[in-house]
């Protein structure tokens, strides 16, 4: 998995042949990659804003979340990341025929994990919270892990790069929808008892 994290990051392409190349059941293995690497920006983001906190704008005093709080958030942090991960593999699993590519759940969730890699490595900077640098990284990192889809979709998939351009827009597509369901989710969890609570201390 190591080998992997740092392919994505360093030499994508060839990572991505890579992965296309190995045995079914060892690909299939890689199902647990999203589910160890969301538990760094988790721990990241935990720490990051229960212990060091954060500022906002000129306010200068630094806003934290009680432990209890930034515990149950970084749980529910852990969950969507790794449900949105395998909803998004379900997805291209469930549009494969359509472009003529032959897959499995499995290997759906291995692609939507592995292109997730720049958003985990990058969730490490909840370790020190400080809003403008971190929307900075979080749109790089989207950045890098759209162009990662787009890069590995083609060549898991084993279709043409046109047709892998069309089934990436539609898995991009898909994924807008789920962060949107996200936001309706959070704002629910909220309301329902999961709304975070500040510290003086």
């Amino acid at each position: 998995m190591i080998q992997h994290l740092f392919g994505m990051i360093s030499k994508p392409s060839a990572t991505w042949r890579t992965v296309a190349a190995m045995p079914e059941k060892s690909r299939n293995a890689l199902v647990l990659y999203p589910c160890i690497m969301a538990v760094f920006p988790a721990i990241a983001w935990y720490y990051g804003t229960s212990h060091v906190g954060w500022t906002v704008g000129s306010y200068n005093e630094v806003i934290r979340l009680t432990t209890a709080s930034a515990f149950q958030i970084s749980i529910l942090f852990y969950l969507a990341m790794v449900a949105s991960v395998a909803a998004i593999g379900y997805f291209i699993h469930w549009m494969s025929d359509t472009y003529g590519a032959e897959s499995t759940v499995a290997k759906g969730i291995v692609i939507a994990g592995l292109t997730a890699t720049p958003l985990f490595v990058t969730g490490l900077v909840g370790f020190y919270p400080t809003l403008w640098l971190d929307l900075l990284i979080g749109v790089i990192a989207v950045s890098w892990s759209v162009y990662l889809m787009y890069l590995g979709i083609p060549i898991v998939m084993n279709i043409p790069e046109e047709r892998g351009f069309l089934f990436s827009s539609a898995v991009l597509a898909i994924a807008l929808v789920i962060l949107v369901c996200i936001l309706v989710v959070s704002v629910l969890a909220w309301e329902y008892g999961a709304a975070p609570a500040f510290t003086d201390a």
